[in-house]
C-alpha cells in the first residue's frame, strides 16, 4: 500500500500508471472491435432455411409436407433467421402443423407437434382410404398384415348384353373373376369379435376408391398377398367357366357378353 502511494505521489510512476491505464483499455477496445466484428460477420454468413411454398393447412402432416414439395431450402443471411427455424427437413418426420404456415414463412419448430396415429394426415391429393368388409379366407386374414401389398379379384354374375347394351331378354348369368387392382397398399386390418371377419383398410386413389365400394357391394372380392419386392404381374384377364376348363381365349369371352372390342 505504501509503495503504492510513493508510486503515484511521483512523476515517473503516474506515468507508469497511465501507460498501464492506456494500454488496457487498448486492449479492450480490441476486443470490442474484434467481438463486433465477428458478430456483423456472422450475422452476415449465410445460412439455410425451409420456407413454406404456399399454405399449409393446420394439421397437415409433417411428412407430407417433405414429399409434395410444399417448402423449397433458401438461403438467407444469419441475422434475417427467424428464431426456431429449421434447416432440415428430417425434422418434419412424425410431426404435424400446428397452425396454418402461409407462403414464404419460415418453417420453425413452433409451427410443429407430435402427430397422433391419423391415416388422414398420411394421404395427399387423390388418395384415399376405404375399409372393405373380409372373410377371413377371403381376406387371407390370418397372415395379412398392414403394410402388405395385395392384389384385389373381383367376381360377378353377369348376363350377357345385346348390340344396344341392354341386358338380353331371358339372358342367363354367367360368374365372371378379374383382377380389378393390383399392388395395393393395406393401411389397416380391423379384426371383428366375432365371425372371424374384419374390415380391412386400403390406400387407393379417388376413383379405386369407387370401384372397390361397388365391386364389395355388387361382387364378391378375393385378396392375394404380393411378394415384398420385385413383383411381377400377367395382364388382367377375365376367368370364367369357358377360359378355365374350356381354354376358350378371354377376349372370345368378352364378345360372347356383348362386348365389341
Amino acid at each position: 500500500m505504501a509503495y503504492a502511494q510513493k508510486l503515484i505521489a511521483t512523476r515517473w510512476g503516474m506515468t507508469i500508471i497511465s501507460a498501464t491505464a492506456a494500454v488496457v483499455a487498448g486492449v479492450l477496445v480490441l476486443v470490442y472491435v474484434n467481438r463486433y466484428r465477428n458478430s456483423v460477420k456472422a450475422e452476415g454468413a449465410p445460412v439455410t432455411v425451409l420456407i413454406a411454398r404456399q399454405t399449409i393447412p393446420k394439421g397437415t402432416s409433417g411428412t407430407v409436407i417433405a414429399t409434395t414439395g410444399l417448402y423449397s431450402a433458401t438461403t438467407i443471411r444469419q441475422s434475417q433467421l427467424a428464431n426456431g427455424s429449421l434447416s432440415n427437413a428430417a425434422y418434419l418426420r412424425d410431426k404435424v402443423t400446428t397452425h396454418d404456415i402461409y407462403p414464404g414463412a419460415q418453417l420453425s419448430a413452433s409451427d410443429f407437434a407430435a402427430a397422433q396415429t391419423n391415416i388422414a394426415s398420411s394421404l395427399t391429393d387423390r388418395q384415399r382410404v376405404i375399409s372393405l368388409p373380409l372373410d377371413a379366407a377371403h381376406g387371407m386374414l390370418h397372415n395379412l398384415v398392414v403394410g402388405d401389398r395385395v392384389d384385389i379379384y373381383a367376381g360377378f354374375n353377369v348376363i350377357p348384353l345385346g348390340t344396344d347394351g341392354a341386358p338380353l331378354s331371358g339372358g342367363q348369368a354367367r360368374p365372371v373373376t378379374k383382377l380389378i387392382m393390383g399392388n395395393v397398399l393395406v393401411a389397416d386390418i380391423a379384426k371383428q369379435s366375432t365371425g372371424g371377419g374384419a374390415n380391412v383398410a386400403f390406400k387407393v386413389n379417388d376413383t379405386q376408391a369407387a370401384q372397390l365400394a361397388f365391386a364389395s357391394d355388387n361382387g364378391k372380392l378375393w385378396v392375394a398377398v404380393r411378394p415384398s419386392a420385385k413383383a411381377k404381374a400377367t395382364a388382367p384377364a377375365i376367368v370364367t367357366l369357358e377360359t378355365l376348363l374350356l381354354g376358350v381365349p378371354p377376349v372370345t369371352e368378352l364378345h360372347s357378353f356383348g362386348v365389341r372390342r
